[in-house]
């Protein structure tokens, strides 16, 4: 009995020595770096190349011996979204190199690697159903891969090594497609930028295809409000450039024509706050229209080519007389887009013939008010879904002025028993392109000016009496 109580005593005081050591091991584990050590051995994946210290987001590999600091990358994972109507997006992260000279984007993981589904393809623009445009887009290869050192005998030859490393996210996107349309650039690259890119704050690296500088130019106030570094041409990158990033989307995250749907933004964007920021990104002042202007200002967006408004000088006259002071906006002056972002939103009315033009509503004070003048040829539900069904979401007020038979420049083309007015929905049946040319492409519109000076009288009641 002795003997055991003093072999359990001597138990006992062994077990405290340890509880009293146990301080001093982790201090010597801490110490002696064995920690991080058994974490890097530890992860699954390809472990990140040589890299020196990061520069504004970027690290170039110059420096071998301080890759060592880089924190390594526990996975790479890999998600498509192929069932969105407007777009096609990828969603990356881990072990990423983007060599812009092939389009390729290399996902390097040991894990994830599959060889049936090593290969995927997009278009990074957002209007996929459109096969036309998009084959004007660049396609981008997202490319599974095993890391170097771990492939097989029939997998693909190894990705290729860092050249460069971001410490920013990247977003892939196109400048092709309706470049030159401002309607489309807002539908199918601003506002899925913004959607794509907005929730990182300025710490995110855009890459385009598709690179088209002038286009660029036009939109390096909204493109820097979104990243804080120049776009990346991707397609005139050198054969050796390979950038590495931590995550990336290819393609961009899109809902609908000219809108957000917040129910589908994982951040709970709306257009509301899209217009917020491009306020902010262009410094515009006026955040919403103030009650009970005297004179409210008027902008008349006017077109040269399809679609004109013939007798404009009389249509601003009108306005004018009726109390709107009216600024008319030419081709020439809605292109500029350091200046006519501050017009429109000093106007508390935005109005236009059905096009692109109308999209400046995005520079509209809130609770301003849209006027879209709608063609003749039973066009109300096509121009409603392109300018006015957007219009509430935005915080704004939609009106329209829909042109009777007497008031468009067909009359003198077609006799007045043509199908053009006896059955216009007849001609949509003949198809999409009949339809374009003779109603969209096809006609201009010469408004009654008594019937156009009520609808202007009404407009400014409702201004000015609010």
């Amino acid at each position: 009995m002795k003997q055991g109580r003093r072999g359990s005593k001597k138990h006992g005081s062994g077990a405290a020595a340890l509880w009293l050591l146990l301080p001093l091991l982790v201090l010597i584990v801490l110490k002696t770096n064995l920690l991080p050590q058994f974490a890097r051995y530890s992860m699954v994946g390809s472990p990140p190349s040589a890299a020196s210290t990061s520069t504004h987001g970027v690290t170039s590999n110059v420096d071998a011996t301080k890759a060592l600091a880089a924190p390594p990358i526990i996975s790479s994972k890999l998600t498509c979204n192929f069932s969105n109507h407007q777009s096609n997006t990828c969603s990356m992260e881990g072990d990423l190199r983007i060599h812009g000279k092939s389009a390729t984007v290399y996902v390097v993981s040991a894990s994830t690697y599959r060889p049936e589904n090593a290969t995927i393809k997009l278009r990074p623009y957002a209007r996929k159903w459109e096969d036309q445009v998009m084959l004007l887009v660049r396609e981008v290869t997202m490319r599974s891969s095993p890391p170097a050192g771990s492939a097989a005998a029939d997998d693909p030859p190894p990705p290729p090594q860092c050249s460069v490393r971001h410490d920013v996210p990247a977003v892939v996107f196109s400048t092709g497609g309706y470049n030159r349309n401002f309607f489309h650039v807002m539908t199918d690259v601003i506002i899925p930028l913004y959607l794509t890119a907005r929730e990182y704050n300025g710490h995110v690296q855009l890459l385009a295809t598709d690179y088209e500088p002038k286009w660029i130019a036009k939109y390096k106030a909204i493109l820097a409000a979104l990243s804080s570094y120049p776009v990346i041409d991707l397609d005139s990158e050198p054969e050796d450039t390979v950038r590495c990033f931590p995550s990336a989307h290819v393609g961009l995250e899109s809902h609908k024509e000219l809108g957000i749907v917040p129910g589908l933004s994982h951040k709970g964007y709306t257009m509301v706050s899209f217009r917020d920021f491009i306020r902010s990104a262009y410094s515009l002042q006026r955040p919403r229209v103030s009650a009970g202007r005297k004179k409210p200002r008027l902008v008349m967006i006017l077109r040269r080519n399809s679609r004109q408004l013939k007798n404009e000088d009389d249509a601003i006259a009108a306005a004018a007389n009726v109390g709107f002071e009216v600024v008319a906006a030419g081709p020439d002056d809605v292109s500029d887009l350091e200046r006519f972002p501050g017009v429109v939103n000093s106007c508390d009315v935005l109005m236009g013939v059905h096009g692109a033009g109308l999209a400046n509503m995005l520079f509209l004070p809130h609770n301003a008010t849209v006027v879209q003048i709608i063609p003749w040829g039973e066009l109300k539900w096509a121009c409603r879904h392109s300018y006015g069904d957007p219009v509430p979401d935005m915080g704004l007020r939609y009106l329209e002025y829909e042109a009777t038979a007497e008031e468009t420049s067909l009359k003198d083309s077609y006799p007045r028993d043509h199908a053009v007015f006896t059955d216009p929905l007849s001609i949509h049946r003949q198809g999409f392109d009949k339809m374009w040319n003779i109603f969209i492409n096809g006609q201009h519109v010469i408004v009654d000016i008594d019937r156009f000076t009520g609808f202007m009288k009404q407009l400014y009641q409702s201004i000015t009496t609010e």
